[in-house]
């Protein structure tokens, strides 16, 4: 019997919905509506997390409803609802937790509470069979970490970032070069024509043991160099500072995936493993050319969904919630929102060479 999933995502700014069969050999994607609220935040520079929820709750009932329109199926013909519990920001969390908990009970359906990092991690294999383990690059606007997948709830971090995400210095790199929201797509069409060599930025940890990341430091160096110029900089300057952070990120991401390349070794059996990227900055292109050949190179394949299904979407959490259902691990109790919660809750905290703050280490 085929299992159809009503996925609800709204961990951030962006509120979806979708519906993800599986029936045969490979899922189908029978909807994917993604609503921006990037106009409702463009003003304040960021996302503006009471903004935000109140957008979820005005929008999430059309985009649902649009959504189970485009699939052609009814809400019988579910076979359970996947909802983001976690992490991210908390209003917008309730909003899909509840949403998915209401439609859950009405229609006498089972509810999965999905890590939103679980829908990252398990994205690629909605489009393509990726054996497990395989060596994951999770990289966003909220999270930087490698993780060896060995199926559905098992994951072994092997490095993490030790204070920003790349995602969170792409966008504040963005905001100062006065470039539009989110920052990520803003940087890489002005890196394209710019010189990465312009400016002599900082590599946070490069050359150094372990898989963790560091863009702190990078981040200042981009403010310092933009203070210095004493004026708003030029197109021509905005263009060579994108360029030359781009450079200095991907230089750090390759170093670090490097180290993560050798700690993870062989596949099983001698079998090529895979590197899997995903995430919103794993839609970054240089970034995956860097990586594919990285990959190439230690003798892994390189994965990435497409760019779509690498931005936040409804569908990855279908797809989490069929993944977790097939590995029976789809049980949960009053499940309750979680602004954080990391993949890996065994080792989070484990191994870092830095003292967490008062809320723990980044998940």
């Amino acid at each position: 019997m085929p299992l159809s999933v009503l996925g609800i995502e709204t961990s951030c700014d962006e509120t979806a919905a979708a519906v993800v069969r599986l029936g045969g050999a490979r899922p189908e994607i029978l909807a994917n509506i993604v609503l921006s609220q990037t106009g409702e935040h463009a003003p304040f520079g960021g996302v503006v997390p009471e903004i935000a929820a109140r957008a979820h709750v005005a929008a999430i009932d059309r985009v649902v409803e649009k959504a189970m329109a485009e699939a052609g199926i009814g809400f019988e013909e579910l076979s359970a609802v996947a909802a983001t519990a976690g992490p991210g920001l908390i209003g917008g969390l309730i909003v899909a937790l509840m949403t998915g908990r209401a439609i859950a009970a009405v229609h006498d359906l089972p509810l999965v509470a999905v890590n939103h990092l679980e829908g990252h991690a398990l994205s690629v294999r909605l489009v393509e069979e990726v054996a497990f383990p395989y060596l994951l690059l999770l990289v966003s606007g909220g999270h930087c970490q490698l993780l060896r997948v060995y199926g559905p709830g098992a994951y072994r971090r092997l490095g993490t970032t030790i204070d920003d995400a790349a995602g969170e210095a792409f966008d504040k790199t963005a905001k100062l070069l006065g470039l539009t929201q989110p920052g990520g797509p803003a940087i890489e069409a002005a890196a394209a024509r710019g010189n990465p060599r312009a400016f002599q930025f900082p590599r946070p940890l490069l050359g150094r043991d372990g898989a963790d990341f560091s863009f702190a430091g990078l981040k200042t160096a981009v403010a310092n160099a933009v203070r210095d110029l004493g004026r708003a900089p030029s197109q021509g300057e905005s263009e060579d500072i994108a360029a030359s952070f781009q450079a200095a990120i991907i230089d750090c991401i390759a170093d670090r995936t490097q180290n993560a390349l050798r700690l993870f070794g062989a596949g099983p059996g001698g079998a090529r493993p895979a590197l899997v990227a995903a995430g919103g900055v794993a839609a970054n292109r240089a970034i995956r050319s860097r990586l594919e050949r990285l990959a190439e190179k230690a003798g892994f394949d390189f994965k990435a969904p497409p760019i779509p299904l690498c931005t936040d979407n409804a569908a990855m959490i279908a797809w989490a919630g069929i993944e977790r259902i097939r590995a029976g691990h789809a049980e949960t109790s009053e499940p309750i929102a979680r602004p954080r919660w990391p993949l890996d809750e065994l080792r989070a905290g484990e191994g870092l060479r830095h003292a967490p703050g008062a809320k723990g280490p980044k998940a």
